[in-house]
């Protein structure tokens, strides 16, 4: 499955291109261009499972800083400082992973 059978390719390059800056990145302004906070908890789930790549049933770290590549191989590796921010926003239970409730929380917020 690819980003793009359940995002619009226009909102995801609108979305990449609004934190190709380093640093620049932001969870909230990101769903909120990629209009993943309007889709159903199953479309969610879907983004989900494609950014856990190891199939754990959680986002690690590792793999939350390469998370804009899941939406275009070209894009850039969050920061440190991006990652763990944005971790610390989504992670409830302090296990230092996103779970997919955790995930979806995180998206409608």
């Amino acid at each position: 499955m690819n980003m793009t059978d359940v995002l619009s390719a226009a909102d995801i390059a609108a979305a990449l291109n609004a934190c190709q800056d380093v640093g620049s990145f932001n969870y909230k302004s990101f769903f909120a261009t990629i209009g993943l906070f309007r889709k159903s908890p199953a479309d969610v789930q879907r983004v989900f499972d494609i950014i856990d790549q190891d199939r754990s049933g959680f986002i690690e770290e590792e793999e939350l800083q390469l998370f804009l590549q899941n939406f275009s191989k070209n894009a850039r590796v969050l920061t440190v400082a991006e990652t763990r921010a944005f971790l610390k926003a989504g992670d409830l239970d302090n296990d230092g992973k996103l779970g997919a409730e955790e995930f979806t929380a995180l998206v409608h917020t």
